[in-house]
């Protein structure tokens, strides 16, 4: 089955099992209407099944900016536990790529955790290189 985008809640919620194992930080319950909002914005969440489950998953939106001109961007990236080095997500970002072509973009950009190196080989094998550094200053703390 190719990659498709998720439109109705249900099938934004068939995609939590999978996207939790990326960001277990979110609530389940909370997950249909945090994309909502994010769809608001140009956020995308694809998906690619196989036998009738989700098996991968892949939040984007596509934007614009001076240093890189139109581009689309991943926010999310993640194939199950069970079916991952099954070529599952070589599959969906070889999609995100021709869906940023379609969109008239030049270039395709993601951020990922320092910690996640097995997804930086993933990243590289795939014609992907690190293009710079990523900082962040949490505000939480701030008055």
């Amino acid at each position: 089955m190719s990659p498709a985008i998720a439109f109705t809640d249900e099938e934004i919620a068939a995609c939590w099992p999978v996207m939790r194992e990326l960001r277990p930080h979110l609530e389940g319950a909370e997950f249909v209407a945090r994309i909502r909002l994010q769809e608001a914005e140009g956020y995308r969440l694809a998906f690619l099944r196989e036998g009738g489950a989700v098996v991968a998953v892949a939040g984007f939106r596509v934007g614009e900016n001076l240093a890189w001109g139109r581009f689309l961007y991943v926010d999310d990236l993640v194939t199950s536990g069970s079916h991952r080095s099954r070529g599952f997500g070589g599959r969906l970002l070889a999609w995100l790529r021709r869906y940023a072509v379609e969109a008239g973009c030049r270039q395709l950009h993601l951020d990922s955790g320092m910690q996640r190196e097995a997804a930086h080989r993933f990243y590289e094998r795939e014609g992907m290189a690190k293009g710079s550094f990523h900082f962040v200053e949490s505000l939480d703390s701030q008055p």
